[in-house]
C-alpha cells in the first residue's frame, strides 16, 4: 500500500542510531531505501484493527477491508498510519496504490 523510502546515507545512518533495527538496504549511492512495513509496525499497526478496516497481522503494508469498510475508511487509516510514521520518525510515507 506504501511505496518504501528512500533517504539519503547521512539520514539513515542517525535513524540507526536512534532505532538500531531499522531495515534498510543501499539503492544508488548514497542513497538507502527503507522498508515501509518496518516502519508501520514500529508504530504498533501491525495487526491493528477498528471495526471493518485494518492492518494485516503479518504483513503491515497491507491494508484490510474485513466485511463493510469504506474507501474513505481506508483511506483514513492509511493517513493516520502516514502521521505516525512521520511523527516518530519524520519520514513521509508515500501511497503506492490509486486514489480513485
Amino acid at each position: 500500500f506504501f511505496k518504501n523510502p528512500i533517504l539519503s546515507l547521512n539520514r539513515f545512518k542517525t535513524l540507526a542510531e536512534l532505532f538500531p533495527t531499522i531495515v534498510g538496504h543501499a539503492v544508488s549511492e548514497p542513497n538507502i531505501k527503507i522498508a515501509s512495513a518496518w516502519l508501520i509496525e514500529q508504530c504498533g499497526w501491525k495487526g491493528f484493527r477498528k471495526g471493518d478496516v485494518g492492518c494485516h497481522e503479518k504483513q503491515p503494508l497491507v491494508l484490510v477491508n474485513y466485511g463493510n469498510a469504506t474507501g474513505a475508511d481506508i483511506f483514513k487509516l492509511s493517513t493516520d498510519i502516514m502521521q505516525s510514521v512521520f511523527e516518530k520518525f519524520g519520514i513521509h510515507l508515500e501511497r503506492e496504490v490509486n486514489i480513485v
